[in-house]
């Protein structure tokens, strides 16, 4: 559970509903025209941009914003370093009772006691990182249009409620729920961009990241084993991966 995305998201919708109850009834700050253009309007226009089944399981995709495990980069090196270990004592063959956790590190280390080459073991791996990137991309995507369209579709709604404010000034009882659509659109377009939308994704790009990072780092891991290269030779270079405050830590 990611508790940083919890606390965020409900501590701006607090802030939010206090600063409107401060000012009246929370009642005056809901209009159901206005939902209907922002939310529904919104909602539809993102359907419109992609396709269904991706769509659909964009709910699958947001859930990674609030829960993800990941393996921490240092214990994928230790991984690394004791397989390393078991492979320049026993073979490759030797890995094949490894316990590893990780499907993307577990498919690494089969290719190898298949016996593929090493260009074989890179490219495979290489486009498995590419593929399963380009996949949260396209995922975030879907919340980065919602951010983008919801503003619009406020200003859309602001449009409508000046022409209805406008097509009837000569009758007072008409002006306010008119000038209500206009203003409430606006705030309703603007706090599904930059309270709920832009949080996400860029919680979801940091997720990308992450993954990407550690799946480089067993490439490099499972090509190092391979090459059989020293134990110690191999840590080295994946502690790169590490931020440097990290590597000044393990170091003492």
């Amino acid at each position: 559970m990611d508790i940083a995305t919890i606390i965020g998201l409900v501590g701006a919708l607090a802030f939010i509903v206090m600063a409107m109850l401060f000012n009246g009834d929370i009642g005056l700050y809901v209009n159901v025209p206005s939902i209907f253009i922002v939310f529904g309007g919104s909602l539809f226009v993102v359907l419109a941009s992609f396709p269904l089944a991706q769509f659909l399981g964009s709910g699958r995709v947001v859930a990674k914003a609030f829960v993800f495990k990941i393996e921490a980069p240092q214990d994928l090196i230790d991984k690394a370093v004791e397989m390393a270990d078991s492979a320049r004592k026993g073979g490759f063959l030797a890995l094949e009772e490894t316990e590893v956790t990780n499907r993307f590190f577990r498919k690494g280390i089969d290719m190898l006691v298949d016996g593929h080459d090493a260009d074989v073991v890179r490219n495979t791996l290489q486009k498995d990182i590419d593929l399963t990137y380009d996949r949260h991309v396209k995922s975030a995507n879907i919340f980065q249009t919602m951010g983008d369209v919801s503003p619009a579709m406020g200003m859309i709604g602001t449009l409508i409620g000046l022409v209805a404010m406008l097509a009837n000034m000569d009758d007072p009882k008409a002006i306010g729920p008119a000038m209500a659509i206009a203003l409430l659109t606006t705030l309703y377009g603007t706090f599904i961009a930059n309270v709920i939308c832009v949080p996400i994704v860029n919680k979801l790009n940091l997720r990308m990241e992450q993954e990407k990072l550690n799946q480089e780092l067993m490439l490099d891991a499972v090509l190092g084993i391979q090459d059989g290269q020293n134990p110690r030779i191999i840590e080295g270079l994946l502690k790169n991966y590490l931020a440097e405050s990290k590597r000044v830590e393990e170091e003492v």
